[in-house]
C-alpha cells in the first residue's frame, strides 16, 4: 500500500501535535470570524424569515426549516442574527478544521495549511457572515464533509454516531436549500453506494426525486409552511423567456402577453425577478397565476417540444450569466454585503470592519477565483484526474466530492431562476477540498497538469476578455429590472 491508501490506527505523537495545532488556529479563526461579522449581515431573505421565526408561522418561500430553527434558537437565547450566525460559522469552520486535522495527522501539512487557506477566502468567508439559507447549507455540507473525512481519509470505519449526526446535518443542508438535493445526494451515493458507475446513476436519480417528495412532505406536513407558489417560478420563467422569441407562436402566454414582455425586457438571462415585479412584468402574467403547477409544467413542455432552439438559447443564457463567464465586469450579485439592510425588527450590522473586509471579497469575486465556470473547469479535470487512479481513501472522498459539485452545478442547466452567486459557494468550495485531497494523494502528472491548464485557460481567456471590452453591468436593482 501506498501511505495515500495504508490506514493507520494510532498516530505518532508528532502528527498528533500537528493535528492539534491546526485544531487550534482553526478555533482562533472561527473566533476571528465571529467576533468580524458579529451580530451578523441580514438582507431582504433574512429579514422576512426573521419575521416568520419571530411569528412562528412559515412559508414555504424560504425554508421552513431555517426559520423554525430561527424560532427555537431565539426562542432560547433570544438575539436577532446573531444564534444564526454562531451555528453557521461554527459548521463551517469545524467540517474546514476537520480536514485539515486529518491532513496534518496524515502528514499532509501543506494540503492542511491549504485547506484553512481556501476557508479564509475573503469572498467564501465573506458570505459566511451573511446569515441565509445558502450559507446554513455551505456549513451543514462542511460539517458533514468533515465528519465523513475524519474517518474515511484515515481509511477508518465511520462510527455510527458519527454518521447519524452526518445524515442530521445532510437533512438540514437538503431542507434548507430547495435545490440542495442535487448536492448531498451524490456525496452519500458515491461515498457509501454501490462501486458500479450505473448503479450509483440510478441511485443518485431515484434518491434525488424520492428526497424532493420527503421534503414536500415534511415543509407542508411537518413544518406546516404555507404554500406560496415558489414552485411555479421556473415555468414563469421559462414559458416567458421562449414567447418572447417568437410572440406569433407562443404556448402559455398569449400574444399580447408575450409581446408586453418582450417590449419591456422583461425575460432576461440574469435573472427572473422582473416577470413577478408589480411595476415590470408581474401585472402581464397574473393570467398565469391562476394555475397550478401541474397545468403550467405542461405548457412548459410543450412550449420546449415546440420550439426546443428558444428553449436552449433562454437557458444557456441564463447557464452563462450564473456560471459569470462571458459576462462584464461587476456581474451583479457577487459580493456580500457589509451591513444589514434597514429593518424594523431589531437586526443590526457588524462594526466597519466586516465592509472593509467584503471590500476584499469585492476584489476576490473579480478574479477567476470568483467565477464559479472556471471552479466548473478545475472539477471536471479533477474528475478525469481521480477516475484514472485505483480506489484509495484520498480519492474516493475527493471524487465524492467534485460528483456533488458538478451534478449540483448541472441542475443549474434547467432549473435556475437568478444568478447570484451564492448558490455556487458549495460546489466551488467542494471543489477546492477535492483539488486538495487528489494532490495530497499524489502530484498529477504533468500531462494532466498541462490539459487542466488548457482548460482553465478556455475558460479565463475569453472571460477576462468579456471583462474588458463588455459595457458596465447595471450597478443596481432597480436598473436590473429595467
Amino acid at each position: 500500500m501506498t501511505r495515500a491508501t495504508e490506514p493507520r490506527s494510532t498516530p505518532p505523537r508528532t502528527e498528533r501535535a500537528a493535528a492539534a495545532r491546526i485544531g487550534g488556529a482553526t478555533l482562533l479563526l472561527l473566533l476571528g470570524s465571529l467576533a468580524l461579522f458579529w451580530p451578523g449581515i441580514v438582507t431582504y431573505d433574512g429579514i422576512a424569515q426573521f419575521g416568520q421565526a419571530l411569528a412562528g408561522h412559515f412559508e414555504d418561500w424560504h425554508p421552513p426549516i431555517m426559520a423554525g430553527l430561527w424560532h427555537a434558537l431565539h426562542g432560547l437565547v433570544g438575539g436577532g442574527a446573531a444564534p444564526m450566525l454562531v451555528l453557521q460559522m461554527v459548521l463551517y469552520w469545524a467540517g474546514f478544521g476537520a480536514i485539515a486535522a486529518t491532513l496534518a495527522r496524515e502528514e499532509r501539512r501543506h494540503a492542511a495549511v491549504a485547506v484553512l487557506c481556501i476557508a479564509g477566502l475573503p469572498l467564501f468567508l465573506g458570505w459566511q457572515g451573511v446569515v441565509l439559507k445558502d450559507t446554513q447549507m455551505l456549513g451543514a455540507m462542511l460539517a458533514a464533509a468533515g465528519i465523513f473525512g475524519w474517518w474515511r481519509l484515515r481509511g477508518a470505519r465511520l462510527p455510527v454516531l458519527a454518521g447519524v449526526a452526518a445524515i442530521v446535518l445532510l437533512a438540514y443542508a437538503t431542507l434548507v436549500r430547495s435545490n440542495a438535493v442535487f448536492a448531498t445526494v451524490p456525496l452519500v451515493v458515491m461515498l457509501f453506494g454501490p462501486t458500479r458507475w450505473w448503479a450509483r446513476a440510478v441511485l443518485t436519480l431515484s434518491g434525488i426525486v424520492a428526497v424532493l417528495g420527503l421534503a414536500q412532505a415534511i415543509n407542508h406536513g411537518v413544518l406546516r409552511a404555507t404554500a406560496s407558489g415558489v414552485e411555479r417560478t421556473e415555468a414563469f420563467y421559462d414559458l416567458s423567456a421562449i414567447a418572447a422569441q417568437d410572440p406569433a407562436h407562443a404556448i402559455g402566454l398569449t400574444q399580447a402577453e408575450a409581446r408586453a414582455v418582450l417590449a419591456r425586457h422583461c425575460a432576461k438571462p440574469f435573472f427572473w425577478d422582473p416577470l413577478g415585479t408589480a411595476d415590470r412584468c408581474g401585472p402581464t402574467l397574473e393570467r398565469l397565476h391562476g394555475l397550478t403547477a401541474g397545468p403550467l409544467y405542461r405548457l412548459l413542455v410543450e412550449a420546449i417540444v415546440r420550439h426546443p432552439l428558444a428553449y436552449a438559447t433562454h437557458r444557456l443564457g441564463h447557464l452563462n450569466s450564473t456560471e459569470r463567464w462571458i459576462v462584464p465586469a461587476g456581474w451583479p450579485s457577487a459580493v456580500p454585503p457589509g451591513a444589514s439592510e434597514a429593518n424594523p425588527i431589531g437586526l443590526h450590522s457588524p462594526g466597519p470592519a466586516a465592509s472593509r473586509w467584503q471590500v476584499l471579497a469585492r476584489w476576490n469575486a473579480e478574479l477567476p477565483l470568483g467565477w464559479p465556470a472556471a471552479w466548473l473547469a478545475l472539477a471536471v479535470c479533477a474528475i478525469v484526474v481521480a477516475l484514472r487512479r485505483p480506489p484509495a481513501p484520498f480519492r474516493d472522498v475527493a471524487l465524492a466530492l467534485l460528483a456533488s459539485a458538478v451534478v449540483l452545478e448541472a441542475s443549474f442547466t434547467v432549473l435556475s431562476i437568478a444568478s447570484d452567486l451564492r448558490y455556487h459557494l458549495w460546489p466551488m468550495v467542494a471543489t477546492a477540498l477535492a483539488t486538495i485531497l487528489l494532490w495530497a494523494q499524489a502530484r498529477w502528472s504533468r500531462r494532466a497538469v498541462l490539459w487542466t491548464g488548457v482548460a482553465l485557460a478556455l475558460v479565463i481567456v475569453p472571460g477576462t476578455v468579456a471583462r474588458l471590452i463588455l459595457p458596465a453591468a447595471p450597478s443596481s436593482y432597480a436598473a436590473l429590472l429595467r
